[in-house]
């Protein structure tokens, strides 16, 4: 499939939610997509905005069943390190299948698993991977986060735990306890800093400097109401939070501030894992090495696998503290494998962050003459876009947030004009007004321009509709 061709147009008319009519052949399409709506939890997300019924996909292309051809730049969520079906992956999960061996096998050793685990252990950070302990856990990434959280407090013999403003850990009620969006407040938070609405009102250096004091502060005041936590768990790059990275500098002080006091580190790598970020792992950009690292989506190779990698220090549990049935996925092991190989020998992780960086220097020049876009952001090929209203008054952000308020109307309207023109993207942000950036580490410069040139033009077909500008903007 040529992947830079253009995707058929949608007929005039034709809405873009889930009872849509698609182009081409819509009989089979449209049942399908009715039957889900009907009979799918009303938990579903990425169908209520995504109405295509995949039936072939290569790399960066899916292909519907409408006969449509998309660009994926959500790549599973950023699980598809190679895109979709990529031959090393294929010709791995055969090799397994025509091997006879066993497909489920709960913690039991395979030669499979050896390899993977052999594998990452040679892609993570050294003085973590001569000492190291891997705990396969049930197959998703909130899992992983699960079983970290246990084996913290299990470690130190401690409850409460530290994590950050805008965190995305998972579904699960700890992941959940620790991410930006609970209700019910049992893990404390402190601030990740931000060049753009920086909690603190500064940016830059400056603004990471008071995130790390203030965590010193919260951590050595015996009237915090924080006591002596088990574990600070971080994302080094905030994804569903709208595509933040840490800078490296406050990274390597949270190391100091929780070695110093005893507090095992927790990197949340699921998404920023396998070359995402420009490094193999987004905690290398930094040289810190944490107590654990929760590994997921991406180390798979298409198929469900979480781990938790620590300091065998930490290694406290009991036989069968935490277990799962699903823990021992041969096929997932055996793609997650090839997939690392591949990533490593192909240096696929120095190629995103050069070609990230040209993507984002495209971004803002974008930027640069559309007062709609108010920052664009990441590392690597994990890009965020967010979108604002630069006609509201400032003070609708925040009373100390001197940029234009988010526009999360714009951006939906952006996202379905990106379908349109065959590019699927996400949305993420404190108020989903971020358009999220994902393509495949395999991400070619032709494939980079064609996804740059309808993401630029859906974005100004988008603003067109939704509120226009007034006569005489520039663009």
């Amino acid at each position: 499939m040529a992947v830079t061709e253009p995707a058929p147009a949608v007929p005039p008319g034709a809405p873009l939610h889930e009872d849509r009519r698609a182009a081409g052949d819509g009989g089979a399409h449209e049942g399908i997509l009715r039957r889900q709506a009907q009979r799918e939890s009303a938990a579903r997300t990425y169908a209520r905005s995504l109405p295509i019924v995949p039936v072939r996909a290569r790399g960066l292309t899916i292909e519907g069943a409408d006969g449509r051809r998309y660009l994926d730049c959500l790549s599973g969520a950023g699980t598809l390190a190679l895109g979709h079906n990529h031959p090393v992956v294929l010709e791995a999960i055969r090799k397994v299948l025509d091997s006879g061996a066993p497909l489920h096998v709960l913690d039991l050793a395979t030669p499979v698993k050896d390899a993977f685990v052999t594998e990452l252990f040679a892609t993570l950070p050294e003085k973590l991977a001569a000492d190291a302990r891997i705990q396969f856990c049930g197959p998703a990434g909130t899992d992983a986060v699960e079983a970290a959280l246990t084996l913290v407090r299990t470690a130190t013999g401690r409850r409460g735990v530290l994590s950050f403003s805008g965190a995305y850990h998972g579904m699960t009620a700890g992941a959940l306890d620790a991410s930006g969006g609970a209700t019910d407040v049992r893990v404390a938070r402190l601030p990740y800093p931000r060049d753009y609405r920086c909690p603190f009102g500064v940016g830059g250096d400056r603004g990471a400097e008071l995130a790390a004091r203030w965590t010193e502060t919260v951590l050595d005041d015996p009237k915090s109401g924080v006591p002596a936590p088990a574990g600070m768990i971080l994302e080094p790059v905030q994804g569903e939070g709208g595509v933040i990275p840490a800078p490296d500098g406050w990274l390597r002080r949270m190391r100091e501030i929780t070695e110093a006091r005893s507090i095992p580190l927790i990197a949340d790598e699921i998404q920023t894992g396998v070359g995402r970020t420009g490094a193999f792992w987004a905690v290398d950009h930094s040289g810190v090495v944490p107590d654990v690292m929760v590994l997921s989506k991406a180390i798979g190779g298409s198929l469900p696998l979480a781990v938790v990698v620590y300091k065998a220090e930490l290694d406290a549990w009991e036989p069968g503290a935490h277990a799962g049935t699903f823990r021992g996925n041969q096929l997932a092991m055996a793609a997650g494998a090839a997939t690392l190989a591949y990533v490593r020998e192909n240096r696929l992780a120095e190629r995103a962050g050069t070609l990230g960086a040209r993507m984002l220097g495209q971004l803002q020049g974008l930027a640069a003459t559309d007062p709609r876009i108010g920052d664009v952001r990441g590392r690597g090929l994990m890009i965020g876009v967010e979108l604002v209203d630069p006609e509201a008054a400032p003070a609708a952000a925040g009373a100390h947030d001197p940029a234009a308020p988010p526009d999360p109307e714009l951006a939906l309207a952006v996202r379905r004009h990106c379908l349109d023109r065959g590019l699927i993207v996400e949305l993420g942000g404190r108020h989903n007004a971020v358009v999220r950036l994902l393509p495949p580490l395999t991400l070619t410069d032709e494939q980079a321009a064609a996804v740059l040139d309808r993401f630029a033009d859906a974005l100004a077909a988008a603003e067109r509709t939704h509120r226009p500008r007034p006569s005489g903007s520039s663009h």
